[in-house]
């Protein structure tokens, strides 16, 4: 009992210490000064006094003026886990808000608000099931269903009259965002943000309409923030990096320096056997110098991880997704599409990504949008456990084992005599893919990004 104790103590320190406001609602203490004065010492030649207020606004649970539900960003993006939201941490603040109620029946933690509790579309105001928050450490997205999909009801198993979905996405770091967003290059045929934007779909073009989308759905704000309030989110964030190396890559992308400094660390024999892995297999989808740049046709991907997973007839079968677990694939629904051509069509996902945004559904399979996501930044990945748009690879093995079969996938798949570019460096072989005796190295290097 007193080891428990010790250790709720040992974790309420570091809660108070690390995050601030932790204590109370928009409070501001002297731990806040010194960290703020710390990070105002390196301004990036962003205006220090910005800098300031965007560290104000993302830490702010008040939110003067706004008429929010007492969330602020650093609620879900969380200072004490990489400026990310991990489904441990999650589980921690209900566990600690739970023994807080013992002694104070009306102690808070805005993290659980109804918005994002499981049966927050039956039981409103009163919804307390937070199981994808406390097990996956995801959060609703609500998307208007486009003019050409329906949801189908579970039970009747006919098209509902449901007129917006939920689906269920993690909480990305904030940082190093200054080097991702539309970059410019290899555009989609479709927007929004062809070339890349923020949030898991690419769906907001800037940092601001990111913070504003943000604000209004998980704040859930009555007023609209000012522009400056919103410029200065933006300001903080661009000076928030994952290491000093990126800090300088970024600095040096500002100066238009060539050629780009290389922001890893000393590499030992094994890390720099996995960099080579890395350019080899994975650097055509994560390029730049954001590793959010894809050089191959396709600017956004569907790497598989939705659930229900792809499962392979044949045998022996010729690839082997990890199968989704419970907990997550009971967040897929089956969406009946209507074609352009008049037909109907059914697929089932646990989130369609951009196929939400456009209803572009039926083409070429490599080039409509069910399943597509926007690339992610990989700058600091060995601190942002778990992994994909819905958490569902824990570790960074698990990661490259889910790519080695999808690199199987893709070749099992292809039309006879044809070498997707995404697999082959030569046009040739399929010799992109990294093999399971390769698997440890390539951790490893990503391990030290």
């Amino acid at each position: 009992m007193k080891k428990r104790l010790f250790l709720l103590v040992v974790c309420l320190t570091l809660t108070f210490m690390l995050v601030p406001n932790a204590g109370k609602a928009g409070s501001s203490g002297d731990d806040d000064d010194f960290r703020l004065s710390t990070l105002l010492r390196n301004c990036d030649e962003q205006p220090c006094d910005a800098i300031a207020r965007g560290f104000h606004n993302f830490f702010d649970r008040r939110l003067q003026g706004l008429d929010a539900n007492g969330r602020s960003c650093a609620d879900c993006h969380t200072a004490v886990d990489h400026f990310q939201l991990s489904p441990a941490v999650a589980e921690f603040r209900f566990q600690l808000l739970q023994w807080r109620r013992r002694r104070n029946p009306n102690a808070d933690d805005p993290l659980f608000r109804p918005i994002d509790a499981d049966d927050f579309r039956t039981n409103g105001n009163n919804a307390s099931d937070f199981s994808n928050l406390r097990q996956n450490g995801l959060i609703r997205i609500t998307f208007d269903l486009p003019s050409n999909m329906k949801l189908i009801d579970p039970v009747t198993q006919q098209p509902s009259s449901e007129t917006a979905v939920d689906v269920w996405r993690m909480v990305p770091s904030v940082f190093n965002v200054k080097l991702t967003g539309p970059d410019g290059q290899n555009p989609w045929p479709r927007g929004p943000n062809p070339t890349g934007g923020y949030q898991l779909d690419g769906r907001r073009g800037t940092l601001q309409e990111q913070a504003l989308g943000a604000l209004m759905a998980h704040a859930q704000i009555q007023n609209a923030p000012s522009q400056q309030f919103l410029d200065d989110l933006t300001t903080f964030q661009n000076v928030l990096f994952s290491s000093h190396g990126v800090r300088k890559l970024s600095e040096a992308v500002d100066a238009g320096t060539v050629p780009l400094p290389d922001p890893d660390p000393e590499l030992n024999e094994l890390e720099q056997q996995g960099k080579v892995i890395f350019i080899r297999a994975c650097a055509q989808c994560h390029g730049g110098s954001g590793q959010s740049t894809a050089s191959v046709p396709r600017r956004f991907h569907d790497i598989n991880t939705q659930c229900p997973r792809k499962v392979d007839t044949a045998s022996p079968p010729r690839w082997n997704f990890k199968p989704c677990a419970p907990g997550l694939t009971r967040n897929a629904r089956t969406y009946q599409i209507t074609l352009v051509d008049g037909t109907t069509a059914r697929r089932t996902s646990s989130d369609p990504g951009r196929a939400l945004l456009t209803g572009f559904v039926g083409g070429a399979a490599p080039a409509d949008d069910w399943n597509k996501f926007d690339v992610p930044g990989l700058h600091g990945i060995a601190n942002t456990a778990p992994y994909f748009h819905n958490n569902s690879a824990a570790t960074l093995e698990e990661v490259v084992d889910h790519y080695i079969e999808m690199f199987k996938f893709v070749q099992a798949n292809a039309a006879p005599g044809v070498i997707p570019p995404i697999s082959t460096t030569d046009g040739v072989h399929f010799d992109r893919a990294p093999t399971p005796e390769e698997r440890d190295a390539l951790v490893a290097y990503l391990k030290k990004l």
